[in-house]
């Protein structure tokens, strides 16, 4: 073995890809495939006809709406269907996806055609919501519905303990809703009533005038009022978001 000094050399450590100033070192998520994070972040406007996140964005909104149910589910086992539904719509609106995009940065990271029009460029927040959904579903085809989870968890968990104030009554809420669209007040009937005396169970349908009623169940005709609202409502704001 020949003597002498060994020269050392030193090879510098590439940055991950995932390091904290990358968006993907923001979400904590490191993508396998790296065109499907590039699709998620291209905005329709984009010139040139080439595919832009709208897909994604109508998948986001599903898988965001199975896991925020499920948390909700497991976070408040003693509350109604009516209560966790207006927790629901409250959660996965387009505010609190706009929040998190902007916790994310992620506007940095959107590609848009330099000449957009001033008309998308008022329209950010919901830019931003749409950007949120597809970043959401692109998380969810890349790596599955516990990668989309672990996204979603921590950036929705803290919204869902603090952020929400207490479920409002169902059909006070209904009635804000119709009013605010200067819409008549909404009517409630009994569908259908079955069981036993001493426990009946009562079917009630709401409807607003324009829209598709919805049913309710209870042991009671104000438990069953209260649910047909709660699941009208949380329909008719559903919609209003995903035209929005």
């Amino acid at each position: 073995m020949a003597r002498g000094k060994t020269r050392r050399t030193s090879k510098r450590k590439a940055p991950s890809r995932s390091a904290p100033d990358t968006l993907e070192g923001r979400i904590g998520y490191r993508f396998h495939d790296s065109g499907m994070l590039r699709l998620a972040l291209t905005h329709a406007a984009v010139a040139g006809g080439i595919d832009s996140n709208e897909r994604l964005e109508f998948l986001g909104d599903r898988v965001l709406g199975l896991i925020v149910a499920d948390m909700l589910y497991r976070r408040f086992p003693n509350e109604t269907e009516a209560a966790l539904a207006r927790r629901f719509v409250a959660a996965v609106r387009r505010e609190t996806l706009t929040e998190v995009a902007e916790s994310l940065d992620l506007e940095r990271n959107l590609k848009l055609a330099r000449e957009a029009p001033e008309a998308l460029r008022r329209g950010r927040a919901g830019m931003l919501a749409d950007s949120c959904e597809a970043l959401i579903a692109a998380i969810f085809l890349d790596g599955g519905l516990k990668a989309a989870e672990c996204f979603v968890a921590p950036h929705w968990q803290g919204r869902l303990d603090d952020a929400l104030p207490p479920p409002k009554d169902a059909k006070s809420a209904l009635q804000e809703w119709a009013q605010g669209r200067g819409l008549p007040l909404p009517g409630y009937r009994e569908v259908d009533r079955s069981g036993p005396a001493h426990a009946p169970l009562f079917e009630i349908e709401a409807a607003i005038k324009g829209h598709a009623p919805a049913r309710g169940e209870g042991p009671s005709k104000r438990a069953a009022e209260q649910d047909a609202a709660a699941k009208l409502l949380a329909r008719l704001e559903s919609g209003t978001r995903s035209r929005s």
